[in-house]
């Protein structure tokens, strides 16, 4: 099978959704909603808490999370960003960001990916070439009012790059965003949208 003949398939437009009926116009188009699974089950699980009147929390599921209200030390709950390197056993953070009553989601390429002849290929796919993404950025977290929502972005975000994804950030005042990429000179370098630079603690160790 060659992956050309694949992209067919790989259309939303060939779906179409009503009430409660999925209709494809290509039987062999799949759907596959593992990018947000996480983020949806982190939303369910805060409504619930809610619904049950509680009004601080953190729900976290696969490094996917929501929280609302304060946490133990009446606080902004904190939440650490890892460092985008391979074997990253320790944790080393590259940032700590304080979040109020919003979500977050983290996706990137350095601990999933394929290596042959030396060369490690991202397992995160482009949908119009097939193939993996090949561009600088390393890791993505979007803050978002729902985790599903900034699950689908993290993802999004993967696959089209840092310039592209920073101006759909600034055209969307609900989302906010912390890029970690490679510069020209293989050296990391991080950005932050402007309304949670001041809620950003950055590790600045190499």
């Amino acid at each position: 099978i060659f992956i050309d003949s694949l992209l067919k398939f790989v259309d939303f437009n060939q779906v179409s959704i009503n009430d409660s009926l999925v209709m494809k116009i290509n039987p062999g188009t799949m759907l596959d909603f593992n990018a947000i699974a996480q983020g949806y089950s982190v939303d369910v699980l805060a409504l619930f808490l809610e619904e049950k009147g509680i009004e601080n929390y953190m729900v976290e599921v696969g490094g996917e999370l929501r929280v609302k209200g304060v946490n133990k030390n009446d606080t902004l709950w904190r939440v650490g960003i890892d460092k985008p390197i391979e074997n990253n056993r320790e944790r080393e953070l590259q940032a700590i960001i304080s979040l109020e009553n919003s979500s977050l989601a983290t996706s990137g390429n350095y601990r999933k990916f394929y290596e042959k002849d030396g060369v490690k290929y991202s397992h995160t796919i482009n949908p119009l070439t097939g193939y993996p993404v090949q561009h600088s950025l390393l890791s993505v977290t979007v803050i978002a009012p729902t985790c599903a929502l900034a699950d689908a972005y993290a993802t999004a975000f993967m696959v089209l790059g840092l310039e592209k994804s920073k101006q759909i950030v600034e055209n969307n005042p609900d989302l906010e965003a912390f890029f970690i990429y490679s510069n020209e000179k293989n050296e990391m370098e991080t950005f932050a949208t402007k309304q949670i630079r001041k809620f950003i603690e950055l590790n600045d160790t190499k």
